[in-house]
Parts: structure tokens; sequence; C-alpha cells
């Protein structure tokens, strides 16, 4: 099954410095049929004014991702981390125990971003946080794993889950696939570019929920950039 959410089916709202859809239910959006996606709480795709930001608030058990599709983020929390994260690349915050953060666009530019939930596993662990660079380049023409829950999954991004966050960039024409498996559930979002899933087609900032489905297999319509959680 391959559930096409049409972009302009999403919630949000928009704030001025922040213009904000919501693939699940969010904030003031509610949408019962929209909840959640196996432990894949929340999608958010952002975009973020120059020289404006999240001020520091609070979160606690939940694993975010944040992932960064044009511009940079800046991000400061009361752990003392610090850091800019620009496009193409990955953060992570495990809220654990408690946390506070700041994510802000420094640049002078329009910065867009993923921001995305999933259930931790456990809960009551040790907050965390931390970013990767991940070359548009080392990704091109298949999928690669930013981020796990999983040993065994090399260099990557730790998340507190039963998950997995993949990337791809695909040329016109290109075909990726992913091996999901018929007992998980998949959200592919393409950050850009038009792709089919197993022949049905999904266009930019859609979102396609996925389940009972063994393998993906992903044709680039035209050039594409695309994000996928591998959810329980």
């Amino acid at each position: 099954m391959i559930d096409v959410r049409p972009f302009s089916s999403l919630g949000g709202a928009n704030h001025g410095w922040l213009n904000a859809k919501h693939h699940f239910s969010f904030a003031n959006y509610y949408d019962p049929s929209r909840m959640s996606w196996g432990n894949l709480r929340v999608w958010n795709d952002d975009e973020i004014a120059p020289g404006t930001g999240f001020p520091p608030h609070p979160h606690s058990d939940m694993e975010i991702i944040t992932y960064v599709r044009e511009g940079a983020i800046t991000h400061e929390d009361s752990l003392g981390n610090k850091g800019r994260t620009e496009a193409g690349d990955v953060q992570v915050m495990s809220a654990g125990t408690g946390i506070r953060h700041a994510e802000y666009n420094a640049e002078p530019i329009l910065t867009r971003i993923f921001q995305i939930w999933i259930e931790p596993t456990k809960r009551g662990e040790k907050p965390s946080w931390g970013a990767k660079p991940f070359p548009k380049g080392d990704r091109a023409g298949e999928f690669v794993i930013l981020a796990s829950g999983f040993e065994g999954d090399g260099d990557v991004l730790p998340i507190r889950t039963d998950a997995r966050i993949v990337a791809a960039t695909l040329k016109a024409g290109e075909t990726a696939e992913y091996p999901l498996g018929a007992d998980r559930r998949g959200y592919l979002v393409p950050a850009m570019g038009d792709v089919e899933i197993n022949g049905v087609r999904v266009n930019a900032r859609d979102g396609a929920a996925i389940r009972d489905v063994d393998v993906l297999k992903v044709t680039a319509v035209n050039d594409a950039e695309l994000v996928l959680v591998d959810a329980a």
C-alpha cells in the first residue's frame, strides 16, 4: 500500500517568520487520520526567514532529526552544544530526560528544513545532540543511511529508536531500490523533484505512507532528492 498525501493537503500555519506544513497532526493542526505512522510522529516541512528561528524551548523523550534542504540551521542547547548544519546535512537531538534548545536561521537567505520526530524505544535516557555532513555525491543514485537505531549500520548518526533515516539523490530516469520489508512502515518525501514509487507518482514535497511493501523501487521523473523514514 502506498498512500500519497499531496503537499496541498497538508496542515500548517504561516507565522510570518515561519511557514510550516505538517504531514501529521501538530500544534493547532489536528487530523485523526494523520496522527502518526508507526513510531514516526512528526514530519514538518519548515521555511524559516533569515535572522529568525525557534527560541529556547524544552523537549523530552523524543528523537528529533533535522534534515536541512536549503540554507543552514544553527543549534544551541542546554548541554552546551553549538553547531551549524548546512543543506544536505543532518542533525539529531535525543531529548531523553529533558533538554532545552534553540534553532536559528543565522543566514541571509531562507532556510528550508524537514523536522522529523520519532518515538524512542526507551525513555528516560540521557539527552544528546550530534550532526554530520552527508555530501550529496556520496548518495548519488542510491539510498544511504543518515541516522539509525540499529547496530551494524556503519558510521551514521545514532538514534534511540527502531528506525532509520535514509536519503538518495537521483538523476532523471535513474532508479534506486530500498529493502523496506513488508513488516515495516516507510514514509518518503521528495525534498526536490518528482518520482514514481513502485509505479505510483509522488511529486515534490508530497508524502508517501508505505506499508506491506517488501522492496521500494523509486524512479526519478526528473532530478530528485529523497528522504525516507524506515519506521517500526
